[in-house]
C-alpha cells in the first residue's frame, strides 16, 4: 500500500489499479490514475513513461523495474522497432494481451477490441515454466500475490486476464469494450489504409482506425476470411468442468491437488468410482486456485444412465445442447465425483456462479479441434498491404488435458509479434511469411523438456527460445499462396488431402513390383514357382519360402515338402504373426482355396511394405527391420504372455498344478486362454470345424457376423471382427493391442479393467502385466508344425472347438534335433538361481524405494544439506523483490533417503525440503498424465481415421468385386489404390502398437508409485507398534514392488534390444 504520509491522490489510485480484481474496477481506477496524472489513456510506451516519472515512490518502483528490465531488451531497441506500425488486435483472451504487450514494447501504436465486458472465466490453465519466469518478469506477483505459491503451477483465466490487461494499459494499449469485430474493410481507393467493420456502435475514432497489422485472438470459432481450417478428429470426447467456491478454510488448504489421472494407466481408481457413485470417467484433474477447479472426461454412456443428458443424439451439438442437458443432473454428477476425488475432505461444496449468475458447472465437446493450416496472410489492395497474424484458440485448438494452450498461446505470441517486427524492418513480405511459417511447424511439437533449459533468456527471438530453429524450413516460394492482392483472382491452394476416387501417380505398376519382389524372394525352393498372386500359393510352399527367407532356421527348406497345403499355409501365418509382426488379413483355407485373392494380395502387400528394403541374403531378418513394427511383434507377444500367465493361474487354482516348463509354454496346457488359431493346430482341414477356419470365414465378422472386406479385418486369437464390433463386454470401450483379454469361461473380450477374474481378488488391475514373466524375443522360435495338438483347447473360444486327437507326431527340423542332441539337462553354474525372499525388510526396501525415487527424478538430500537449505529459507529478503524459487539440485544419497522415509516425521523437520518434494512429485504426476492423455488422443485420432480408410477401402472393393466388365487396365488402377489403403492402415496399426508400449511403461510407473506410498507407510511405523498382520501385509508389499520393478526392467531391456537392432539394421544398410 501506498505510504501513510503521501498525500499524492495518484498513490492511491495506483494502489486501487494493483489491487482491482474486477475488470470495471481495473478500468475505471486506471481512468481516474490517468486523470490524476494529467494524461489520456491509450498514449502507447510514452504514456507509460509519464506514468513512471510521476509515480516514484517505493511502492511502484518495484513493478517499473520490472518492466524497465524487460523493455530494455535490445530486440524492442528502446520501443522504436515498430514506431510506424499500426496493430489492431481481436480478442482480450490471454493470448491476445501478451501479443498486444509485446506489440507496445516494440513501439507499436496497438488498439485492441473485445466483445465481452467483464473476465468471468474460473477455469484455471497449467503453467509451464518459461510462461511462470515470463509473468514474474511483467509483475505478476505484484498484481496477484497467491501467484504460483501451490505445489502446483497455475492460474486462472480471469485472474490472468485482470494480470495482462493491467500491464497492457500501463504501456499504452487502447482498449474498447463490447465491441465485436466482425470482418475486413479493404481500402475503397489508392492512398487510402484497411479498416475494421465494428459492431455495434463503435466510436469514430475506433471506426475510422487504419491499420497495417491485424492479429486475431478471438478464439477458436472466428478465423479471419481467408484462412483455411484443418479438422483434428478423434473419438467422441465430453468434457465437464466445474468450479466451487474456495474458502480458504484451513480444512480446504489441506486438501492435495490433483495434477491427473488418466483411465489407460490407473484403471484401479476409476473402477472405485465408478463402483462408489456409478460414475464412468476416462480422467479428472482438481486445481485449487481462486476456485476449487475439476475438469473431467465422462463417457456418454454413463451419462446417458445417470440422466445428465436426456436423450443419445449421433449429433454432437445436439446431444451436448442446453435441451439436451439436465442442469441438476449435471451438478449432482459434477459434485459426486470431486467429493469422491478428494475423499469428502473439502467439505460442503458450494458452486461458484458464472457470468449469468448461474452454478460454474458445463459439459463441452472436444472430439475436434481445429487447426489452421498457415498462421499468416498478406492482403493487398490499392497499394496498401495488410499482414494478417493468428494467435490463440483461432491458430491451433489446444487438447485441455495436455495442458498447452496458455504456453504454446504465448509462444505463438511473441512469434507473432517478431513477424511484426521483421514487418516494420522491411523485409520482404514472402520472407516475412516463410519464417512465419517455419516457426509454426515448431509449435505443436514444443514441450517445457525440448525448448532451451534456460529460460531466463527467452525473448522475442526466437533463437533464445527454440533449439536447432531452422527459419528457412519454408520457403518463400511455398507461401506465395499466402499472399493476396484483391485486384486479381486468388490462388487456390492445393489441399493435403487426395482424391480416393483418382489414382497417383505409379500406382498402375504396384501389383506388378509385388509379384516380381514375390518372385525374387521365393527363387531357389525346390517346387515353389509363383507366376501370380493367387493361384500360385496354394500349395502353401511359396508362403512359407517367403517367411523362410525372412526368418531362416524356423523349418529346413527340404521339410517344406512334408507338409500339406493347408498344414504349411497355416504354419506360415502363424510364424508372420508371432516372429515377423505380419497380422492375417485372410485364413489358411481361403489362400489353399483361392476364394479371397483380394485378401491374398493384401497380405502380401504387407510383407513387401515390411521387408522390401531389407537386403536379399540368407540370413535372419531384424525385428526392428524397415516397415514392420516390433512394436507389434512385441505386443503380440506380450499378449500371449498375458493370457498364459492368466491360464497358468486359472490351473493352479483349479488343481494346484504347478507351473510348467518353460520349454512347454508353447503347448496346449499352458497356452491360454486356449483360443483356436487358423491352421495353428497342424491337422487335415476335416478335422476343424471352427467357423473362423473355414474357407469364406474371414468375410464375416465373429461377432456380428456381418460381412467383413478386407481393410476392416482386425484379426484376434483366430477370428476377424469389425473393429467397432472389438469391444469391452462390459464397457463398449474400443479395444487396443496389448490392453485386452478373453475370459475363458464366457468367451467374450474384456478391458483388462473389467476382465472378470475368477478366485482372484481384483486389485491393481490397471492395464499392466499381471506377471513379470515378458516375453523374449526367442518366445515363439519353435515352429508350430512341432506342436502337440491343442486337445485341451475345448471350450475356451466364443466358438467351441473339436475334439482333437490326443497324439500327434512331433517334426523336428535338423537344427532343432542338433539342439536337443547337445541339450544339457544339469543345471547351469553359470545361470543365477531364482532370487530368495530376503529375511528382512531392509535389502528388499531399500532397492525398492531406490528404484521408485529414481524413476521420478525425486532428488536425495543429507540432513546437513537440508539444515543449510532451512537456514536459507529462513533468511529474510531485503527488497521487496519475490524470491525466485530454485530447484534443489539431485543427489543420489540413498541412505539419507531411506532415513527420510522410514523416520516418522523428519520431513516436517524440513518444510523447505518437503515443499520441494511435493512439487516434484506433482510435476512427475502431471508429465505422466500429459504424456498419457497425448497418447490417448493419439489413438482416438487413430481410431478415426481408420474408420475413414476403412470407408475408402470399402468403396473400392465393392468397385472391385462388382466392375466384372471394367477394363483391365481400371482394375488394376483400382488393386492400386487398394494397396495403398492397406499400407496406410499398416502404418497406423503400427504407431497404435507403440503408443501401447508406452502405456504399458506407464501402468508400470503408476503401480509402482503406488506401492511404494503404501511401503513407504509401513515402513514409517515404529517396529515395536506392528502386528504380524501389518508385517505380513508390508512383506506382501515388498515383493509386490519388486515384481514391478522387474517388470520394468524387462520391458527396458526388450526396448533396448529393439533399439540396438535398429541400430545395428542401420549401420548394415549403409555399408
Amino acid at each position: 500500500m501506498a505510504s501513510p504520509t503521501s498525500t499524492n491522490p495518484a498513490h492511491a489510485h495506483f494502489e486501487s489499479f494493483l489491487q482491482a480484481q474486477l475488470c470495471q474496477d481495473v478500468l475505471s481506477s486506471f481512468q481516474e490514475l490517468c486523470g490524476a496524472l494529467g494524461l489520456e489513456p491509450g498514449g502507447g510506451l510514452p504514456q507509460y513513461h509519464k506514468i513512471k516519472d510521476q509515480l516514484n515512490y517505493w511502492s511502484a518502483k518495484s513493478l517499473w523495474t520490472k518492466l524497465d528490465k524487460r523493455a530494455s531488451q535490445l530486440v524492442y531497441q528502446q520501443g522504436r522497432a515498430c514506431t510506424n506500425t499500426k496493430c489492431l488486435v481481436v480478442g482480450a483472451g490471454p493470448c491476445g494481451l501478451r501479443a498486444a504487450v509485446e506489440l507496445a514494447l516494440l513501439g507499436a501504436r496497438v488498439v485492441l477490441v473485445e466483445k465481452r465486458t467483464k473476465f468471468s472465466r474460473h477455469n484455471v490453465l497449467h503453467l509451464w515454466p518459461f510462461t511462470i519466469h515470463d509473468l514474474r518478469a511483467l509483475g505478476a506477483k505484484k498484481f496477484y500475490g497467491r501467484f504460483c505459491t501451490g505445489t502446483l503451477d497455475h492460474i486462472s483465466i480471469r485472474q490472468l486476464q485482470l494480470l495482462l490487461l493491467k500491464v497492457a494499459l500501463l504501456l499504452g494499449v487502447e482498449i474498447h469494450w463490447g465491441v465485436t469485430f466482425t470482418g475486413l474493410q479493404p481500402p475503397p481507393r489508392k492512398g487510402s489504409g484497411w479498416r475494421a467493420q465494428l459492431q455495434p456502435n463503435p466510436p469514430a475514432q475506433l471506426a475510422n482506425y487504419e491499420f497495417d497489422v491485424l492479429i486475431s485472438a478471438a478464439g477458436g470459432k472466428f478465423v479471419p476470411e481467408g484462412f483455411k481450417v484443418r479438422e483434428m478428429r478423434g473419438k467422441l470426447a465430453i468434457g465437464i468442468t466445474v468450479n466451487f467456491v474456495n474458502g480458504r478454510t484451513v480444512e480446504e488448504t489441506q486438501v492435495p491437488e490433483i495434477s491427473g489421472v488418466a483411465r489407460i494407466y490407473n484403471q484401479s481408481f476409476f473402477q472405485s468410482l465408478l463402483k462408489a457413485t456409478g460414475i464412468d470417467l476416462e480422467n479428472i484433474v482438481y486445481y485449487k486456485d481462486d476456485t476449487h477447479y475439476f475438469v473431467m472426461t465422462a463417457k456418454k454412456q454413463c451419462l446417458l444412465r445417470l440422466g445428465v443428458l436426456r436423450q443419445d443424439w449421433p449429433e454432437t451439438d445436439r446431444l451436448l445442447g442446453n435441451a439436451n442437458v439436465v442442469p441438476e443432473a449435471l451438478q449432482r454428477f459434477a459434485r459426486a465425483a470431486a467429493d469422491f476425488a478428494t475423499h469428502g475432505k473439502l467439505g460442503e461444496l458450494e458452486f461458484a456462479q458464472d457470468a449469468h449468475g448461474q452454478p460454474d458447472v458445463s459439459a463441452f465437446d472436444f472430439t475436434s479441434m481445429m487447426r489452421a493450416e498457415s498462421s499468416a496472410r498478406v492482403q493487398e489492395k490499392h497499394g496498401a498491404r495488410l499482414l494478417l497474424g493468428l494467435v490463440g484458440d483461432c491458430l491451433v485448438e489446444p487438447f485441455w488435458p495436455l495442458g498447452t494452450g496458455v504456453a504454446r498461446g504465448f509462444l505463438a505470441a511473441f512469434d507473432a509479434a517478431w513477424m511484426v517486427k521483421r514487418w516494420a524492418e522491411g523485409a520482404e513480405c514472402l520472407e516475412v511469411l516463410a519464417e512465419r511459417e517455419s516457426l509454426y511447424q515448431l509449435l505443436s511439437q514444443t514441450s517445457p523438456e525440448n525448448m532451451h533449459r534456460n529460460v531466463a533468456q527467452y525473448g522475442l527471438d526466437p533463437a533464445t527460445r527454440y533449439p536447432n530453429l531452422n527459419l528457412r524450413a519454408v520457403t518463400p516460394n511455398q507461401v506465395r499462396d499466402l499472399y493476396d492482392v484483391l485486384a486479381k483472382e486468388p490462388v487456390q491452394r492445393n489441399s493435403d488431402k487426395t482424391d480416393a476416387g483418382m489414382p497417383t501417380t505409379g500406382s498402375a505398376g504396384t501389383q506388378e513390383e509385388l509379384l516380381r519382389w514375390c518372385q525374387e524372394q521365393t527363387a531357389g525352393y525346390p517346387g515353389v514357382h509363383v507366376t501370380d498372386l493367387s493361384s500360385s500359393w496354394a500349395d502353401g510352399l511359396a508362403l512359407c519360402a517367403l517367411v523362410h527367407r525372412l526368418q531362416p532356421g524356423l523349418l529346413e527348406p527340404s521339410e517344406l515338402q512334408e507338409l500339406e497345403a493347408l498344414e504349411a499355409t497355416a504354419w506360415a501365418l502363424k510364424m508372420a504373426e508371432h516372429e515377423l509382426g505380419i497380422t492375417p488379413v485372410v485364413s489358411a483355407q481361403a489362400v489353399v482355396a483361392g476364394s479371397d485373392p483380394l485378401g491374398l494380395i493384401a497380405y502380401l502387400s504387407h510383407f513387401h511394405s515390411a521387408f522390401k528394403s531389407t537386403p536379399h541374403r540368407p540370413s535372419p531378418v531384424s525385428q526392428a527391420s524397415p516397415g514392420t513394427s516390433s512394436a507389434v511383434l512385441f505386443l503380440g507377444k506380450l499378449q500371449r504372455t498375458l493370457q498364459r500367465s492368466r491360464a497358468k493361474e486359472n490351473v493352479e487354482d483349479a488343481g494346484g498344478k504347478k507351473l510348467r516348463l518353460e520349454m512347454e509354454a508353447e503347448t496346449p496346457s499352458t497356452e491360454a486362454p486356449p483360443e483356436p488359431e487358423p491352421g495353428v493346430p497342424l491337422t487335415p482341414p476335416s478335422q476343424h470345424h471352427e467357423g473362423s477356419m473355414q474357407a469364406g470365414a474371414e468375410d464375416l465378422c465373429a461377432l456380428c457376423g456381418e460381412h467383413l472386406y478386407v481393410l476392416e479385418r482386425v484379426y484376434v486369437n483366430g477370428h476377424f471382427f469389425h473393429r467397432s464390433c472389438f469391444r469391452c463386454h462390459t464397457c463398449e470401450a474400443t479395444l487396443w493391442p496389448g490392453g485386452y483379454g478373453q475370459h475363458p469361461g464366457d468367451g467374450h473380450f474384456y478391458c483388462l479393467q473389467h476382465l472378470p477374474q475368477p478366485d482372484h481378488e481384483e486389485e491393481g488391475n490397471d492395464g499392466g502385466p499381471e506377471s513379470p514373466e515378458l516375453p523374449t524375443p526367442s518366445e515363439t522360435s519353435i515352429p508350430p508344425g512341432l506342436s502337440t495338438p491343442t486337445a485341451s483347447q475345448e471350450g475356451a473360444g466364443p466358438v467351441p472347438g473339436p475334439s482333437q486327437p490326443s497324439r500327434r507326431r512331433i517334426r523336428l527340423s535338423s537344427l532343432e534335433r542338433q539342439r536337443l542332441a547337445s541339450l544339457n539337462i544339469t543345471p547351469d553354474s553359470e545361470m543365477e538361481p531364482p532370487p530368495k525372499p530376503p529375511r528382512t525388510c531392509s535389502a528388499l526396501a531399500r532397492q525398492a524405494l531406490e528404484s521408485s525415487f529414481v524413476g521420478w527424478g525425486l532428488p536425495v538430500q543429507s540432513p546437513q544439506v537440508l539444515v543449510a537449505m532451512e537456514k536459507e529459507e529462513e533468511c529474510p529478503s531485503s527488497s521487496e523483490e519475490e524470491v525466485e524459487e530454485e530447484d534443489v539440485p539431485l543427489d543420489s544419497d540413498v541412505e539419507a533417503l531411506l532415513t527420510l522415509a522410514k523416520t516418522s516425521g523428519t520431513m516436517n523437520n524440513y518444510p523447505t525440503w518437503r515443499r520441494t518434494l511435493l512439487r516434484r512429485v506433482k510435476e512427475e504426476q502431471m508429465k505422466r498424465f500429459r504424456k498419457a492423455q497425448a497418447i490417448q488422443r493419439r489413438l482416438h485420432e487413430i481410431e478415426a481415421a481408420l474408420r475413414e480408410l476403412e470407408a475408402e477401402g470399402v468403396k473400392l472393393e465393392l468397385a472391385l468385386r462388382r466392375q466384372s466388365s471394367s477394363p483391365e487396365e481400371q482394375k488394376v488402377l483400382w488393386v492400386g489404390q487398394l494397396l495403398q489403403l492397406v499400407q496406410k492402415k499398416n502404418s497406423l496399426v503400427a504407431e497404435e502398437a507403440e503408443l501401447m508400449i508406452t502405456v504399458q511403461e506407464l501402468n508400470l510407473e503408476e503401480k509402482q508409485w503406488q506401492l511404494d506410498q503404501e511401503l513407504r507407510g509401513y515402513m514409517n511405523r515404529e517396529e515395536t507398534l506392528k502386528t504380524a498382520a501389518d508385517r505380513q501385509a508390508e512383506d506382501q508389499v515388498l515383493r509386490k514392488l519388486v515384481d514391478v520393478i522387474n517388470q520394468r526392467d524387462a520391458l527396458i531391456r526388450l526396448q533396448e534390444d529393439r533399439r540396438l537392432s535398429e541400430l545395428a539394421l542401420g549401420t548394415g544398410a549403409q555399408g
